[in-house]
């Protein structure tokens, strides 16, 4: 056996080359204590036992023995021979903190979709306590989030797209510690995943922080892995009654690792995403392994989890059967997101200047979403506008709709609140071809709209629209200084405006210019949205508004049923069907309830709603005690009362509350029924909050218009100029004449009504 002395002249001379040998045996290191060596590598053993790749029990039983031997410098040696064959890589740090690796001797084994632990032997010259990074160029993102910064454009190349098929991490969690110990010789764990199988080259870089990347370039380090394919798992999805569907699936490991790795997926799988969307009979790859899977199919249905064991084998077969607790659909109730996209915020940047229609459909059908909206907007605007037609995808389904329209974000008007524009014949404005020659006001766009038979409105209304009271509807006024339903305040005079949007923002903030303005007696609807995925990027349909339809589901029909509040908004969690004013049910005729004096009126509705019995859980408890301004900004488990499984159901009459009935959140349909006077002309409406709102009904008392506040015609009035001095400046010279009339004619307006409305 070679003597220390002999093996420490062979180091110094290593040192003094100022390389490291190519060879597979890594230099055996004897200027440590064995003491704290023995320990990190003790905390090295624990830790892989937390990520679930234990040494081979035959290992361990050696290492418990070298460590038990007398003799220091025996201990340390034979300790460093029997985990340096585990080594991918080592790792030299010179006394000037330089960085230079060597392959190890490890077998460069992974498997496809999975994650494999490696030691990195790491020789400490300078005896650093920073941490130990590593990188790859396989590793980069292959996605990018736009948000529309400044930042000039990613270009990824399908080439780039193959190349990226690595993730690489050091694990530095307990009991492990992110910093170096600073002994000469420690051992690290790397975590490596490959998207791909089959032989794969990755390059890995180390370093200890600015500026240690040794000069030569010595620190990157090419390694050649040898991939084996995953298990192909094949899924079986039910639905409640026994028939094929799609449903969304969250795969995790027992350290919670999420497969597949969501940094290395592609749509229609989107890496923004835990979990995955697949029908029945597709599939997804795993390493052999067990798992927790959790499945559900949106708000409409319980969501489920359990465990399952995947073989190592080429495939495997797993069922899955889902559970509602209600379906609006065989009531007449169709839901539906009117605001999400297919590029931009969080989506896919490149290679595809977004997703396509086909990906953008599997995640409605998977959430059990009727209608899809899919608004292109300023990002990749000239790349997305190709999938408008006019009309319905035709991917479309009988009871699943797509549709490509327009969200006015990213245009010159943006300033004054951004626009949906639903329905459209024709999405370019008049004589333009550039997104920057269109109007820099709100008005112009709508008008546009709805002459070629489109419905129209605001997006995520409460942003610029800030307030601090919770109460609804309050006096504070907002700074009228965002893109929500900031020029609302003026087009609605114009009846240019179809609808306001809701559940994306806080309630407070949206809901506070709609009842102002029902006050004023304006008849813009609401209507659900999640502004996926830049607003929430969860999922499609966490903002939903539901429509009734009589008959076969259309696009247009849908919509048309926006425009005519034959509809309620939600999480859809919570329920307000077929509500009624008298013999009006909501959305027909109008909304118009006619009385010819003051009385009472019926008002019925069938309320439902689901929440978990475990009030303590502590997702929900989080959610229940959060600011209102907090994500998620509507949620049933907001309006639980107290620790029972109850909701409140409020009757509002003119913005306050004239009757209360608390439901149990079981899932079950409640017959609901109250009586409310009537003394004037009063719109009357139905809300969980802050989990569901029906659009109103209006109640007119002798032909007389809606004068229910004074108050809120002076907080209108007041707010045209407050919009008006924020709005203005970025109105081009051009325009602001014509703008300039028609906030003049708002006054105008709203001056009439203050006039026309009783004291309070």
């Amino acid at each position: 056996m070679t003597s220390q002395k002999t093996r420490w002249t062979w180091l110094g001379l290593f040192l003094m080359v100022g390389s490291l040998t190519a060879d597979d045996a890594l230099p055996v290191i004897t200027n440590v204590e064995a003491q704290p060596l023995i320990a990190q590598i003790n905390r090295l053993v624990e830790a892989l036992v937390a990520v679930g790749e234990p040494l081979p029990a035959e290992i361990a039983d050696q290492i418990k023995m070298a460590s038990a031997l007398p003799e220091g410098a025996d201990a340390v040696q034979r300790l460093q021979e029997i985990l340096d064959k585990r080594c991918i890589a080592m790792v030299e740090i010179n006394p000037e903190s330089r960085v230079k690796s060597q392959t190890g001797p490890a077998s460069k084994e992974l498997v496809q979709h999975g994650w494999r632990s490696f030691l990195v032997k790491v020789l400490n010259n300078a005896g650093v306590t920073s941490e130990l990074r590593v990188n790859s160029p396989n590793a980069k993102q292959i996605v990018k989030r736009t948000d529309n910064s400044p930042d000039p454009p990613v270009t990824v190349t399908p080439a780039d797209v193959r190349d990226r098929f690595l993730e690489v991490m050091m694990f530095n969690s307990r009991p492990l510690t992110p910093a170096l110990s600073g002994l000469t010789v420690e051992y690290r764990l790397i975590q490596v995943y490959s998207r791909d199988a089959g032989q794969r080259e990755a390059e890995l870089a180390f370093d200890v922080g600015q500026g240690t990347a040794d000069l030569g370039l010595r620190n990157e380090l090419p390694v050649l892995f040898n991939v084996k394919p995953a298990t192909q798992v094949v899924l079986h999805v039910k639905d409640f009654d026994g028939s094929p569907t799609t449903c969304w699936f969250e795969i995790r490991d027992k350290n919670g690792r999420v497969y597949p790795a969501q940094s290395r997926r592609l749509a229609p799988d989107f890496f923004f995403h835990p979990q995955v969307y697949r029908a029945d009979g597709e599939s997804v790859l795993l390493p052999a392994g067990q798992y927790t899977v959790t499945y559900s199919r949106g708000p409409e249905y319980h969501v489920d989890r359990r465990e399952i064991n995947v073989p190592e084998s080429s495939s495997h077969v797993e069922s899955f059967a889902l559970r509602r607790w209600i379906h609006l659909k065989e009531l007449g109730w169709y839901s539906g997101d009117h605001h999400i996209h297919a590029a931009g915020c969080a989506h896919y940047d490149n290679p595809t200047k977004g997703v396509e229609p086909a990906d953008m459909f599997r995640h409605c059908v998977g959430e059990d979403l009727n209608v899809g909206s899919c608004l292109t907007w300023g990002p990749c605007w000239y790349y997305q506008k190709g999938f408008f037609e006019g009309k319905v995808h035709d991917i479309s389904e009988p009871n699943y709709i797509l549709r490509y329209d327009v969200e006015v974000s990213g245009f010159p008007s943006s300033h004054a609140g951004h626009l949906c524009l639903l329905k459209l014949k024709e999405d370019d404005y008049p004589n333009t071809t550039k997104i920057d020659e269109w109007p820099s006001w709100d008005l112009p766009v709508l008008q546009w709209g709805k002459q070629q038979g489109g419905v129209v409105g605001f997006s995520h209304s409460g942003w610029g629209l800030e307030c601090k009271s919770k109460d609804l509807p309050n006096l504070e006024m907002p700074k009228f200084d965002g893109i929500g339903a900031n020029e609302y305040i003026v087009d609605v005079v114009h009846d240019a405006c179809d609808f306001i949007s809701a559940v994306d923002t806080p309630i407070v903030w949206e809901l506070n210019i709609w009842y102002h303005t029902l006050n004023c007696g304006y008849r813009a609807r609401i209507s659900g949205e999640t502004d996926f995925p830049c607003i929430y990027d969860e999922r499609v349909g966490l903002g939903r508004g539901y429509v009734k339809l009589d008959g076969p589901l259309t696009f247009d029909r849908w919509v048309d049923a926006i425009k005519n509040g034959r509809s309620y908004v939600g999480d859809g969690r919570a329920h307000l069907i077929d509500f009624k004013v008298g013999d009006v049910e909501v959305g027909k005729n109008g909304s118009i309830l006619s009385l010819d004096a003051p009385g009472k009126v019926t008002v019925t509705t069938k309320g439902a709603a689901f929440l978990a019995e475990n009030p303590n859980d502590a997702q929900a408890k989080e959610i229940r005690t959060s600011r209102l301004d907090r994500h998620p900004y509507w949620h049933v488990e907001r309006a639980r009362v107290g620790e029972t499984r109850k909701v409140p159901v409020e009757l509002i009459v003119n913005g306050e509350v004239k009757g209360r009935t608390e439901i149990e959140a079981n899932g079950s349909l409640n017959d609901l029924s109250f009586e409310v006077p009537i003394e004037r002309s009063s719109w009357v409406a139905l809300r969980i909050l802050p989990a569901a709102h029906t659009n109103p009904v209006f109640v007119e008392v002798g032909k007389q218009p809606i004068r229910a506040s004074k108050k809120s015609a002076e907080w209108c009035r007041k707010a045209v100029d407050v919009c008006w001095e924020q709005k203005s400046k970025r109105i081009r010279d051009s325009e602001k004449e014509a703008a300039k009339a028609a906030y003049d004619t708002a006054r105008a307006a709203y001056d009439k009504i203050i006039a026309e409305s009783p004291s309070e």
